[in-house]
């Protein structure tokens, strides 16, 4: 019997709100409806409004006014600004946390280019949600008063990775981070116990996350008595991702220099590392120790990345609980500011001593 594209349609953001993130070729499967045909539906669900599209991934763009919400459900917007890597584990996270305690998750993006976080936070609370994660599109070096807009939200929030300046409104909402300073440290230590007395980082520079790298890079140096160098800018002026074949080159002409170890962030760009330096006669492990940070796809790899592994899934389960509290209406309950710390995924990039 043939369906129709409403019918479709609907069986489609059913699936989506039961399954939160999915890529469209497992719904495709799972619904039983020729790929090309779920694109073709999830391409109009999106220009609607009703759906978020990225990477090959569909989610719910905010909460749908038409689902039914059981007497005393509570719902709960978390604002992101990518899905299909690192946010996909903290909102997997989240999301088993609120299943568990009879909540609802819906998910708005604020893509890093938008800076948008402000219109889609008030998407989400006009869709009537309960309370916000949100994850703001913050740059180092930002003004507090870009933040000012937190100080008036009408529902409880709690920052996600993301820690507010303390001269900001948002600095007295709760938040729950990685310690990505001290995963750079974890890095560092293992290179460290491994004989190497001089450590580059190559990183990008335009987000929260590296620049809480970064820092941690210098204090860790400082701390285990390491030399540390120049950063290298992973992204390029202008905007997108420097050439791989230009960071190879760098890390070689230090490698000649007698500096064979690197922590890179992120994965994608580690992944790259390998091959092009193998073509500039440098091997991982044996020439140069690499050590990734992020580990979403480290572990695919040749060879398999070591890695910093910040602790995604428990991020968003906490912050997720920890909203669930602040919504219970707990008495003298603070404001938490929860730091959670990574851990090293040794793998076989680091090779042995130095």
């Amino acid at each position: 019997m043939t369906i129709s594209a409403d019918e479709r349609r609907t069986r489609i953001t059913e699936a989506v709100r039961e399954l939160g993130t999915v890529r469209v070729a497992d719904l495709a499967t799972r619904l039983g409806i020729p790929a090309v045909t779920v694109r073709r539906d999830v391409a109009a669900l999106a220009e609607s409004g009703r759906l978020n599209r990225s990477h090959g991934s569909v989610s719910l763009a905010a909460a749908d006014p038409a689902a039914p919400v059981p007497a005393g459900e509570r719902v709960i917007g978390m604002l992101v600004p990518t899905v299909g890597s690192y946010f996909d584990e903290v909102i997997a996270g989240a999301r088993a946390a609120a299943a568990k305690a009879g909540a609802r998750l819906v998910l708005g993006i604020a893509p890093y280019e938008a800076r948008d976080d402000q219109e889609q936070a008030a998407r989400l609370l006009d869709s009537g949600v309960d309370g916000l994660l949100l994850t703001p599109n913050w740059q180092p070096g930002g003004r507090a008063e870009d933040s000012a807009w937190l100080g008036r939200l009408p529902v409880p929030a709690v920052l996600v990775e993301r820690r507010a300046a303390p001269e900001s409104p948002g600095a007295e909402l709760d938040s729950v981070v990685s310690d990505h300073r001290h995963g750079a440290l974890l890095a560092l230590r293992h290179l460290a116990a491994l004989g190497h007395t001089s450590v580059l980082l190559a990183a990008r520079e335009d987000t929260w996350t590296a620049h809480q790298v970064r820092t941690g890079y210098t204090a860790g140096a400082e701390l285990l008595g390491l030399t540390a160098h120049p950063v290298i800018d992973l992204h390029r002026p202008g905007g997108g991702p420097a050439d791989p074949a230009l960071v190879a080159e760098k890390i070689a002409a230090a490698a000649r220099k007698g500096t064979r170890a690197v922590l890179v962030h992120n994965d994608q760009d580690a992944i790259q590392l390998p091959p092009v330096l193998r073509s500039l006669g440098l091997d991982v492990p044996t020439d140069v120790a690499l050590i990734s940070y992020d580990d979403v796809f480290a572990a695919l790899a040749a060879p398999p990345l070591t890695a910093v592994a910040p602790p995604k899934q428990a991020v968003g389960a906490t912050a997720l609980s920890l909203l669930l509290r602040r919504l219970g209406g707990e008495p003298d309950l603070p404001a938490h500011h929860i730091e959670l710390l990574p851990s090293l995924k040794v793998r076989t990039s680091c090779g042995g001593a130095a």
